[in-house]
């Protein structure tokens, strides 16, 4: 076969209003060498999506009008298709579910779609927001429901609280802006861990790497750094570590730890060094 097509197999699937809103931005954010689909109760949502796949889910049981945020719903409509929804998995070897938790169908269909790809013996990573509290209790209480449901059948878990965005959002934040950094946030969850396969560096790691760091994790947290000038490598390391968006997870006790450090051609040895240490 052609060397090209040996590449790891790597799938998002956007499940939900907020799966989504996820995948139209890493599709405008150009994030390489994924395939994309997207699955939604919500026609007139799924009619908005950018991506080439889609799945409308539960057509009888919603009528493509969404899950009402009654996770069951989502559920329902997912085990309705699930059929499709394994059609879509085909030969991945990697796929990332990217779901807001806290509605219908994200909630109760996310499970659903994780549980088929670990059947498959795919490696599955969730990437998922939880609710702000101004959205209240019981969208909370079904969001950690649906992330303790989620977690069973993901190889590991990315939980990110739209909450903590604002420790770094200001008065002027906007109620959009807010939500683009949410989305910026997973794209960077699941581009931090792709590039690392998929674009080319001085030390590469395939996809057996990456597998044996994230196979049965369970929960994990990432965090990105950037910064330029004097102590740069050091500044964009102690960043990384100190990530405001993160659930409230610690890296101490972590069994297993991917870095990714990207320069310059004028990137020290002396600076590689340094980050890794500070991080480790």
């Amino acid at each position: 076969p052609d060397i090209a097509e040996l590449k790891p197999r790597i799938t998002v699937f956007g499940v939900g209003g907020g799966g989504g809103n996820a995948v139209n931005n890493m599709i405008n954010a150009a994030l390489q060498g994924v395939d994309f689909v997207v699955a939604n109760t919500d026609a007139q949502a799924l009619a908005m999506s950018k991506a080439e796949r889609v799945i409308q889910l539960g057509a009888a049981v919603t009528e493509g009008l969404g899950a009402g945020a009654l996770p069951e719903v989502g559920k329902a409509a997912a085990d309705e298709c699930i059929d499709e929804i394994i059609d879509h998995l085909g030969d991945s070897h990697m796929v990332f579910i990217t779901a807001g938790m806290g509605g219908g169908t994200g909630t109760g269909a996310a499970p659903v779609v994780a549980r088929a790809a670990r059947e498959k013996g795919i490696l599955t990573v969730g990437v998922v927001t939880k609710p702000f509290q101004f959205e209240g209790a019981r969208r909370m209480k079904t969001a950690e429901a649906g992330i303790e449901e989620l977690q069973k059948s993901v190889d590991t878990l990315i939980v990110i609280p739209n909450q903590n965005l604002f420790r770094i959002a200001n008065e002027k934040t906007t109620f959009a802006d807010a939500f683009a950094m949410a989305d910026q946030v997973l794209y960077s969850g699941v581009a931090s861990i792709t590039d690392l396969m998929i674009k080319e560096g001085l030390i590469n790691l395939d996809f057996a790497d990456v597998r044996s760091v994230m196979h049965e994790m369970g929960r994990a947290m990432m965090g990105t750094g950037e910064a330029s000038g004097e102590g740069r490598a050091l500044a964009a390391a102690e960043a990384a570590i100190a990530n405001p968006l993160l659930d409230d997870t610690s890296m101490r006790g972590a069994r297993g730890l991917l870095i990714s450090i990207t320069g310059g051609r004028d990137m020290t040895l002396f600076e590689v060094d340094a980050a890794a240490n500070r991080i480790r």
